[in-house]
């Protein structure tokens, strides 16, 4: 944290964190915080990062979120080291006292961005968080790229990604293999571009849930180029039927691979407001049982498709 507030509070133009390779820190839930003087703040990661792996190395702590930087324009974290959440204590008992907010059953996210504009990640190998793996929440112009993300299929809750009330967000060119979705996007996100991306195991590239809360927005999202190997499901938006989500402007485009499940392709959608203007466009999904019968299915969904396996009927050809 020394070594952090040096960086952060010092006027060159291009501070520099360093965390070496060969060596490895053993860091308990930390908040990197900002604004900071200089325009751009570089975090080169060489070496390796490890959490607690004994959840009462927790107590007392804020325990939503391990790692958490805000309110940082211009941060840039690159490098070839890794960044080990030790989930697995949390993934079978996941339920701890907190002191600040009393008990919780969800456990810690590895590495939360909040309101870091400019945010440039790259290279990194993060594994084994024992929630959500990366959390982007009111971020603007942040690039994802390089990255390989990984823990065990059984593994609840072990999200990628997760994009929520963010806007120009680009997640490319990425290896994600864990127990839930590779990359989800929530509520208030606009813009995101999806490509590149080898997601498997998981449950697939989601837009949602969306709407527990009531009102949810989420428009411009792209889907395209991406592998998906042995996922739970394929492409699927997920809203709460009674809700007031409104979903436009949503792509899929040169999508390939296997869903564990019928249903590979399924948009559901709010029953009063619905979806629109959803293009899906050479979208090939099979069942991983060969030879078994896979379908689409929508909910209030609407738009087109076109050399789609299964065919999406409930969408315009």
């Amino acid at each position: 944290m020394k070594a952090w507030k040096a960086a952060c509070q010092g006027k060159s133009f291009d501070s520099t964190l360093i965390i070496p390779q060969n060596k490895t820190f053993l860091l308990k839930p930390l908040q990197f915080s900002g604004p900071c003087k200089s325009p751009n703040i570089y975090l080169k990661l060489s070496g390796t990062i490890v959490a607690p792996n004994n959840k009462l190395e927790w107590t007392g702590y804020h325990i939503n979120a391990w790692l958490t930087f805000s309110y940082i324009n211009g941060l840039v974290i690159t490098g070839d080291g890794q960044i080990d959440g030790q989930g697995s204590a949390w993934w079978s008992q996941p339920c701890l006292q907190d002191l600040h907010t009393g008990r919780t059953c969800k456990g810690p996210s590895a590495l939360v961005f909040h309101s870091c504009n400019g945010l440039r990640l790259s290279g990194l190998t993060h594994s084994n968080s024992p929630r959500v793996h990366i959390i982007l929440t009111n971020c603007y112009d942040a690039v994802l790229s390089n990255l390989r993300i990984t823990a065990p299929e059984t593994s609840p809750n072990t999200d990628g990604i997760n994009v929520s009330g963010s806007k120009n967000v680009t997640v490319k060119n990425s290896y994600i293999g864990t127990g839930d979705d590779c990359i989800a996007v929530s509520g208030g996100s606009s813009f995101v571009n999806i490509t590149g991306i080898s997601c498997g195991p998981g449950h697939g590239i989601s837009i949602g849930a969306l709407g527990k809360g009531g009102h949810d927005e989420v428009e411009e999202i792209h889907v395209r180029n991406c592998t998906l190997q042995g996922t739970l499901t394929g492409v699927r938006v997920k809203s709460w039927q009674t809700s007031a989500v409104e979903l436009s402007d949503i792509r899929y485009k040169s999508i390939v691979g296997t869903s564990g499940t019928d249903q590979v392709i399924n948009l559901s959608c709010s029953r009063s407001h619905g979806c629109t203007n959803i293009r899906i466009e050479r979208v090939y999904i099979r069942s991983m049982t060969p030879g078994k019968r896979i379908n689409a299915n929508c909910i209030n969904a609407h738009g087109t498709w076109s050399h789609t396996i299964p065919d999406v009927k409930c969408l315009l050809p």
